[in-house]
């Protein structure tokens, strides 16, 4: 198995190549316009990846985050949401990597099998960074009103937020 996992790549490469070989496309040519292509898109793109990260490195260091977590307190203990969980479900729409780093905290902290830990795990596994890929998505389709994208993007992260918590709960994980 490990021979195979070493020579996957490289086998795949070959047989992309002797098939285009076979089929008369031009593979080099080819490869290099698809990364031209690709590398312009990337360019397009630049400012929505900066509009997302700057949204979050304000969302974060403004104190807002804290704020909102303040003031959904009393509605999680209510809930019996840990106030823990609550800062991973506002950053999870916003950035896939700021959620890993929230998860990893609660994991050190909590251990990965808690009950945190395992909620953690959930949300980060379970929905989608919604404004990222609105942005990323909707700004290459050049798609400038979203409508009702927005609303069921965060709907289904509040869903996938719920059904983590409530999963821990049920099965008494951690």
């Amino acid at each position: 198995m490990n021979t195979l996992s070493v020579w996957a790549i490289p086998l795949f490469i070959l047989v992309v190549l002797v098939c285009g070989e076979y089929k008369g496309v031009k593979v080099y040519e080819t490869f290099i316009q698809g990364a031209g292509e690709g590398l312009k898109t990337g360019f397009q793109l630049l400012p929505y990846f900066l509009a997302i990260f700057g949204a979050l490195a304000v969302f974060k260091t403004s104190g807002a985050l804290n704020f909102f977590c303040r003031m959904a307190a009393p509605l999680a203990t209510f809930l019996r949401i840990p106030e823990e969980i609550l800062p991973l479900g506002l950053i999870k729409p916003l950035s896939g990597s700021g959620t890993i780093g929230f998860m990893a905290d609660l994991t050190r902290k909590h251990g990965p099998d808690s009950r945190l830990g395992i909620m953690a795990s959930i949300i980060a596994g379970g929905s989608e960074t919604t404004f990222y890929v609105l942005s990323v998505y909707l700004g290459a389709a050049g798609i400038t009103r979203p409508k009702h994208l927005v609303g069921m993007g965060l709907l289904g992260d509040l869903t996938a937020f719920c059904v983590a918590v409530l999963i821990a709960q049920w099965f008494q994980i951690g």
